[in-house]
């Protein structure tokens, strides 16, 4: 398994571990207008890498709250997935995977084949 680590200068904490075709996505922190943008980046970036992972599964676990463009994001970041036949999950437990599920977005995304939350 190889890690890349990230914390940038905004309210966001972004680590990448890359285990076979997989790709995981531990974010930390709060996902708002100033730390959208670079979610939406490494985003992007895997979902552009060759080759491009299997699935691609994002943790909110550590996230402690999500303001609207937040939500964009990981909702851009699944249409990009689809389009490129690319699985995107979300998982982890509290506040803001409820969000999710109760706004009804938590169906769009593929379920996960494991434990805690949804993908």
């Amino acid at each position: 398994m190889k890690r890349r680590g990230d914390s940038s200068t905004s309210n966001i904490e972004i680590a990448v571990d890359h285990s076979g075709e997989d790709t995981f996505v531990r974010l930390k922190g709060r996902i708002d207008v100033d730390s959208s943008p670079d979610v939406r980046d490494r985003l992007q970036a895997i979902l552009s890498s060759d080759p491009l992972p299997h699935a691609v599964t994002v943790d909110l676990a550590g996230v402690t709250s999500i303001e609207a463009s937040g939500i964009a994001t990981l909702i851009e970041a699944l249409k990009v997935a689809r389009h490129r036949e690319v699985r995107f999950h979300l998982q982890g437990h509290g506040p803001v995977l409820q969000l999710f599920e109760s706004a009804g977005l938590l169906a769009l995304f593929d379920k996960s084949s494991g434990g805690n939350g949804a993908s």
